[in-house]
């Protein structure tokens, strides 16, 4: 119990009394006060309350969480939903403290949003309140200010623009740490307009005697010359002034804006040329410096400077001899000075590797740099062999002799785990092929394409295909080399492969004995599943099995042994509709080679004639037909094909004969830009077009277009029919062999050759039209069959003293034309003459004239010039209208190993051509 006194007592019990509204317990004397008196007091001190109630709940409302916190929260959130929960409670949180104008706590919620922001939740929504930090006194404020609007705006919003004032005015601040805020965030968002404004400000400060704001200023002029490269010159003063800069960071930065100025403007490429001497004693310095701990990596001096300067040489030192010269030196120092064994030397060596293959350096040291490269090869880090066998890939055809060197290193690589550099390897290898080691190195890839992963395997062997056919050392090891292709690759062998096998084997008539008897032993062991092995090996059995049913090769095949292979393909689920179709129409041409099973055959055949696929129902049909009503005709039509003409230099004269029947009209001007690709994808559909031609008959606007007259790489002999036939005609010449229709006149004078690529959807059609054109009575050749194209003109040639012209004479190739007229034909001689100095190849002649002409270009004598060497190319012309001559040309040849390509229009023909 505790003592206290009365007195103190007593007036704590009047209190009471007073609030409560009473009057004194005792003692109390009427008169001393009243009940309206004390009423009111009541009412102050209730409102007096309230007011300190609502104080009080605002007071005790609990502050926000800090960014700490919140990270715990979301990293403690066990599910998805749990976090995003944790996200939409505090994003929430963070709205309504906007609304309410909030700025005590502005700056922790506009951080805890960029946290939010970059864990990808949306926070445009803070965007206006990064605003109001930036505009903020406070330094800190500034900071989140800054940063959120690095973070949340770019130059594609139009907020971005109201921040232009306030980086104005800190950049123009007393303080270095406020400048340095506004040239990040100038740097980082700056947008042409904020460029254009700003660029003065930024000139100033890259003059600054602080280095820390010089090194800012010169990013955030590189920021602006990017938006706005004519704000270029504005810096170029300053910018001299970085190079004689002690501190690195100033250095780095400078070094920098230098690259990116020379390689926008040639101008400022010729003018930064003087600074190479600059450059060079500065990478000396870094190179000879002693340890230096500020700028030390891993024993190193300043790698990131070095890699920087490196680069710039690079760009100034390319297609110029003195400044190469000059930096001769200081790049082989740096390529044997600098250690390898660490990750931040192998960056060093790098650069300097691209450096010395970019500029024009002496043979050793690109021999040292492509070494350095080879070293790369031994690493053990998957990221370092990878990057050297890109370079590598790149530089090959630069100092082929120098990457052989490292060819068993480089083959080895090809068997690594990692699949990025087994696919850099496989192209290496293919590029380091030649004439001295295909054999060596077909081995190697072959083992290779056995092994690989399936996404490989149609590349490889493509390439397999291009290198053996272009470095074959002899036929029978290219059509080795071509069936081990088809074989290791199975199912996923291109179409171009298994035509280019096709096509050797009927080429190489001296070893056909032996590729049959191989395809038999391949064929008679071969698994369903892989269909392009015995796609091949049924087109040549069907043409050659008369060969190895003689004894010719080397194996001994019995009828029917055969006729039972052939029926287990045709029977096997596992083989595809166009395998099937191969068998079948191999098999219906051994029927013309056998002697005791055709009856086998004629059974086989006719069973396919209610097949459910509608291809081989058709071909059951009409095969069955020449063993009954037609066999008559059956011999002649299943007689082997002749030869494909497509050898190399047919398809490189094939090119050139493309490109004759393009008009210039607008709408066919996109087609005569594309001629080259049109010439590179001719394999597949110009042979469909010349069947369509002749199956369908010309179109009505088929008349202005010329085919060319030689034989292409295809295989197909294009034709101008005589006259247009029908499609019924031709349908039922080729269904209806039991009405026994009429040739008609249009095909009599046909000579048509199918390539190999053509038998899956056409092999009926194919074979048919064959045999029907060798029983014809007039069979011409391809002149020939242009024989409506030159009866435009009169028998007897008018010969006419018309001038010749110069029409083409660029690049060191030369074109000039002489012309004859025969009423309105114009017959134009052109003659290419080599001016370049060296060896000319793959010479490709394109014209287009405009669509009221015809136009037709006959095969040119070569397609390769000696130096000072002629070529002759013979172009007729149809002008039925006598309008003026226009002709749209284009020109490509490979000279020293580069590719040249040209196009122009010739509008300078005399006008006795058509007057």
């Amino acid at each position: 119990m505790t003592w206290r006194p009365k007195e103190k007592i007593c007036s704590r019990r009047r209190s009471d009394a007073l609030i409560n509204g009473e009057g004194e317990s005792s003692g109390r004397r009427p008169g001393d006060t009243s009940l309206g008196k004390m009423s009111s007091i009541k009412q102050v001190i209730n409102d007096a309350v309230e007011k300190g109630k609502e104080v009080y709940e605002k007071v005790r409302q609990p502050n926000p969480i800090r960014l700490r916190d919140l990270i715990r929260q979301i990293r403690s959130a066990k599910t998805a939903a749990e976090e995003r929960a944790v996200v939409n409670r505090e994003c929430a949180y963070i709205r309504l403290t906007f609304r309410e104008e909030d700025s005590v706590w502005r700056c922790r919620n506009v951080a805890k949003l960029l946290y939010i922001h970059m864990l990808g939740y949306p926070a445009h929504f803070g965007q206006m309140e990064c605003l109001k930090l930036i505009a903020s006194p406070r330094f800190t404020d500034k900071r989140i200010g800054y940063l959120g609007a690095m973070l949340l705006l770019d130059e594609r919003q139009d907020v971005h623009l109201l921040i232009t004032n306030s980086l104005k005015n800190d950049l123009n601040s007393s303080t270095q740490f406020v400048q340095g805020l506004a040239l990040c965030t100038l740097g980082a968002i700056a947008s042409p307009e904020m460029s254009r404004d700003l660029a003065g400000e930024v000139e100033k400060l890259l003059k600054s005697s602080n280095a820390y704001i010089r090194k800012k200023a010169a990013v955030c002029a590189l920021r602006i010359i990017l938006k706005v490269p004519e704000l270029m010159e504005m810096f170029l003063p300053a910018t001299r002034s970085l190079l004689s800069e002690k501190n690195h960071g100033v250095l780095i930065t400078g070094v920098t804006l230098i690259t990116e100025m020379c390689r926008q403007s040639p101008d400022m490429l010729s003018h930064f040329k003087k600074i190479v001497p600059n450059l060079v004693r500065i990478l000396k310095n870094l190179i000879m410096a002693g340890y230096s701990p500020e700028h030390d990596v891993q024993g190193v001096s300043d790698p990131f400077l070095q890699v920087k300067i490196l680069k710039l040489l690079r760009i100034l030192g390319c297609g110029d001899s003195e400044a190469s010269e000059t930096m001769n030196d200081i790049l082989a120092q740096v390529a044997t000075n600098t250690e390898s064994s660490k990750n931040v030397g192998n960056a060093i060596l790098y650069e300097t590797v691209l450096s010395i293959m970019d500029i024009k350096s002496e043979s050793g040291l690109r021999v040292l740099a492509i070494n350095i490269l080879g070293r790369f090869l031994l690493n053990a880090d998957k990221n370092i062999r990878y990057v050297a066998l890109n370079t590598l890939l790149r530089v090959v055809h630069a100092d082929n002799s120098a990457v052989q060197r490292h060819r068993t290193t480089i083959v080895e690589c090809l068997k690594d785990a990692d699949i990025s550099i087994r696919r850099r390897a496989m192209e290496l290898c293919f590029a380091l092929i030649n004439g001295n080691n295909i054999r060596t190195m077909m081995k190697e890839l072959l083992a290779f394409l056995e092994k690989a992963e399936p996404e490989f395997k149609a590349s490889c062997s493509s390439k397999c295909v291009l290198a053996a056919e272009k470095y074959s050392p002899n036929v029978k090891w290219h059509i080795d080399t071509l069936l081990k292709v088809v074989q290791a690759a199975g199912n996923h062998v291109p179409e171009d492969v298994v035509s280019s096998s096709i096509q050797l084997i009927s080429e190489a008539r001296s070893e056909q004995p032996y590729a049959v008897g191989e395809l038999w032993r391949l064929l008679s062991v071969a698994q369903m599943e892989f269909q392009p092995l015995i796609q091949v090996a049924t087109w040549c059995i069907g043409e050659f099995g008369d060969i190895l049913l003689s004894g010719q090769s080397d194996v001994t095949v019995v009828e029917s042994e055969l006729i039972a292979v052939y029926q287990q393909i045709l029977w096997s689920s596992q083989c595809s509709i166009t395998t099937k179709e191969y068998a079948l129409t191999s098999l219906m041409k051994l029927s013309a080679r056998l002697n005791h099973e055709i009856g086998s055959i004629q059974q086989v055949v006719s069973a396919f004639g209610s097949h459910l696929n509608i291809e081989l129902q058709q071909r059951g049909i009409e095969y069955s037909q020449l063993f009954t009503k037609h066999s008559h005709m059956r011999g002649p039509l299943l007689e082997r094909m002749p030869p494909f003409e497509g050898t190399k230099a047919g398809r490189e004269e094939g090119k050139a004969a493309l490109t004759n029947g393009i008009d210039s009209s607008p709408d066919n001007q996109a087609l005569l830009n594309d001629l080259t690709t049109l010439n590179n994808n001719t394999n597949d559909s110009y042979e469909s077009n010349a069947l369509l031609d002749l199956l369908g008959g010309m179109e009505p606007g088929d008349g202005d277009k010329v085919q060319p007259t030689n034989t292409v790489t295809t295989g197909v002999t294009p034709i101008v029919p005589a006259a247009p036939s029908s499609n019924a005609d031709i349908l039922d010449l080729l269904g209806g062999l039991d009405t026994g229709p009429t040739m008609p006149s249009a095909i009599s004078n046909v000579n048509i050759t199918v390539a190999p690529n053509q038998l899956p959807s056409n092999g009926n059609a194919s074979f048919l039209l064959d045999g029907l054109l060798n029983n014809s009575t007039s069979v011409t050749s391809p002149v020939t069959s242009l024989q409506n194209f030159n009866n435009i003109s009169s028998p007897v040639s008018q010969q006419s003293s018309i001038p010749g012209i110069n029409a083409y004479d660029k690049n060191g190739m030369k074109l000039d034309m002489t012309f004859e007229v025969q009423e309105s034909l114009t017959t134009i001689n052109m003659q290419a003459t080599n001016n370049t100095g060296s060896q000319v190849t793959d010479f490709l002649f394109q014209a287009a004239v405009p669509k009221s002409l015809q136009l037709q270009m006959l095969n040119p004598s070569s397609t390769t010039l000696a130096p000072s060497g002629t070529l002759s190319q013979v172009i007729k012309v149809n002008n039925p209208n006598k309008v003026a001559l226009r002709m749209r040309i284009k020109l490509s040849w490979t000279a020293n190993g580069s590719q040249i390509q040209d196009q122009g229009e010739i509008s300078n023909f005399p006008p006795a051509l058509w007057q």
